[in-house]
């Protein structure tokens, strides 16, 4: 990938469709976690990479982690989207549609319903963490670029609310949370 942030880099911005391409259903479905809402997550992944491309000369290919930098970049414009509306409070939308047809099924709609619940008890910075280390599948490094927070830090909340469900919650819950 670092090849083609360089050939970005330099002035080849067709070679952005790599990145696009390796990374469009990542953020998307980050962006739909948050706003549960298809158009949203649609335009908010849209504006992601099109401010990606726009800056991909201040990325740094050598220090920085390409993932990080576009789910930061997609953070911000969630937090951008719901600042904009009065209406709406960005801890009320953590929808766990995976995009495949879960709700189909009876007793798996049950199950989300569960998970919902348990981690609507959850406190927010908890439930982004879940999201971003369980179903996105990052790093602590990705995360603590993406947070702001120390990767210990990062590690150490992680591990403070697995302990947490796995006191509270009933082990069929907990393996679908953990997506086991």
């Amino acid at each position: 990938m670092r090849k083609i942030i360089q050939e970005c880099q330099k002035g080849n911005k067709g070679e952005f469709v790599h990145i696009y391409d390796a990374y469009v259903k990542k953020i998307y479905n980050f962006s739909y976690y948050k706003t549960n809402h298809k158009e949203t997550a649609e335009e908010i992944t849209s504006k992601t990479f099109f401010k990606a491309l726009k800056s991909i000369n201040a990325f740094d290919a050598g220090s920085g982690n390409l993932n990080a930098w576009l789910y930061a970049i997609a953070r911000n414009l969630i937090i951008d989207y719901y600042r904009g509306r009065k209406d709406a409070n960005i801890e009320d939308f953590y929808d766990l549609s995976s995009g495949e047809d879960l709700e189909a099924d009876i007793d798996n709609k049950e199950k989300i319903e569960s998970v919902k619940r348990y981690l609507a008890k959850l406190k927010p910075e908890h439930r982004e963490m879940v999201m971003l280390r369980v179903w996105e599948g990052l790093s602590y490094g990705e995360i603590s670029e993406i947070t702001g927070r120390s990767e210990e830090s990062c590690r150490m909340m992680f591990s403070r609310v697995i302990k947490k469900l796995r006191d509270d919650l009933p082990i069929g819950v907990l393996l679908l949370i953990l997506n086991i």
